[in-house]
């Protein structure tokens, strides 16, 4: 991990930081966007959850809030920084410290305790005194894309990029185990907001698809509010039975072979 030794140092990390967190954003979004509404529309156009036309400048918007998410993410990552180099966090650089066992047992750990802040969280958001605070901003974009990933206002940034380094406290993770855990995040951030369902026909009901969240699963989200909270998985949303009672007809009726479906 970079050594931060003078105020120099300190806002190059920064910089550095910013550019890797928006550049990883800019990356996924633009290369889903690209992939599924430019180079292979016609394929997945059948595919497109909701079909309601986005709102004028809706794109750049969007950018510019998760401009901002970015920001926010960089000086919470540059805490966490400072919090390692102090010796407060358990972040750890050589594989052996810990059983290798360990590395990937930490990351399914971390994304589970995500999952479940984000799940309880998420709901808190949409009670009404807090909403339009708080969650609007990203709710503001009703049908979605990539771009709105990381569309939040500062305040919820905040209250989402606190978990992860507040984690690195109590959780040993080597240091690419938490790059892991933030790569996931954006993937399925992008996914999921991608509004073109690109898991297979009958995935919702795979041993797999069925705890996966994807573009409808999410969509139904934006556009129905009070069903399906979660960030990764479904499993809290069925033990709670906040899962929309659409989803599956929905998923059938997106996946459904086609002439151009393969």
């Amino acid at each position: 991990m970079i050594q931060i030794s003078g105020p120099a140092t300190f806002w190059l990390t920064a910089l550095l930081l910013l550019i890797i967190i928006f550049g990883r954003y800019v990356l996924f979004s633009l290369t889903f966007w690209w992939l599924f509404k430019v180079s292979m529309k016609t394929q997945f156009a059948h595919r497109a959850v909701q079909t309601r036309p986005r709102k004028p400048g809706q794109d750049w918007r969007e950018i510019g809030w998760s401009l901002l998410t970015s920001l926010i993410f960089t000086a919470i990552a540059m805490g966490m920084i400072l919090a390692y180099q102090a010796g407060y966090t358990k972040i750890y650089t050589n594989l052996r410290d810990y059983p290798l066992a360990w590395f990937p047992i930490s990351i399914i750990l971390v994304l589970f305790i995500h999952e479940t802040y984000y799940y309880w969280l998420h709901r808190w958001m949409h009670r009404p005194a807090v909403y339009k605070w708080v969650h609007k901003t990203h709710h503001d974009s009703i049908t979605t894309s990539p771009w709105t990933a990381f569309s939040f206002h500062p305040i919820e940034s905040t209250l989402q990029a606190i978990i992860i380094p507040a984690l690195t406290f109590v959780v040993p993770l080597h240091i690419s185990a938490v790059g892991i855990i933030l790569l996931i995040m954006t993937l399925s951030s992008a996914v999921n907001h991608l509004n073109t369902e690109i898991y297979p026909r009958n995935f919702d009901h795979h041993w797999l698809g069925r705890w996966l969240i994807g573009a409808t699963h999410h969509s139904l989200h934006h556009t129905q509010f009070r069903f399906n909270y979660g960030l990764y998985f479904t499993f809290w949303d069925k033990w709670m039975k906040t899962e929309s009672p659409d989803f599956h007809k929905l998923f059938g009726e997106k996946t459904k072979k086609m002439m151009n479906d393969e």
